[in-house]
């Protein structure tokens, strides 16, 4: 009976901690997409991981891959949260982002837990279902 109950109070603190974690993730995706808006590519960067922003080497060069390869992040006119999740020892958070021309895509972000919080190391671009006629 007390190993039953330790695990449903883990569940429970697990939750918890998952809420926290997808509230913290929210702010940081939202962020780095408000600092896009605002053409702020430094403040853009900063959010981005370690890997990314060794791979780019600057903000500029990170921006103009993001406005040519992800231009409805560059630019989104509507963003809705989907799916949290845990796989394979990552974090990732499924977003649904309509760009200006009323195009839904699908991203995948796994997030990378560091010392000063949340950063992001990788934005996945969803296939499309293909619907038969």
């Amino acid at each position: 009976m007390r190993v039953f109950l330790s695990f449903v109070m883990a569940l429970g603190l697990w939750g918890a901690v998952a809420s926290a974690n997808q509230d913290d993730v929210k702010f940081v995706i939202e962020s780095q997409m408000e600092a896009f808006k605002a053409d702020d590519m430094a403040g853009a960067f900063d959010f981005a991981a370690d890997g990314i922003q060794k791979v780019f080497g600057t903000a500029e060069r990170f921006g103009e891959m993001v406005r040519r390869g992800y231009p409805m992040v560059h630019r989104p006119e509507e963003v809705v949260f989907l799916e949290f999740r845990q796989e394979a020892g990552s974090l990732w958070q499924k977003v649904l982002v309509t760009d200006q021309s009323g195009v839904v895509h699908v991203l995948d972000y796994e997030m990378i837990p560091t010392e000063s919080g949340w950063r992001i190391g990788a934005v996945l671009l969803m296939k499309r279902a293909v619907v038969g006629t």
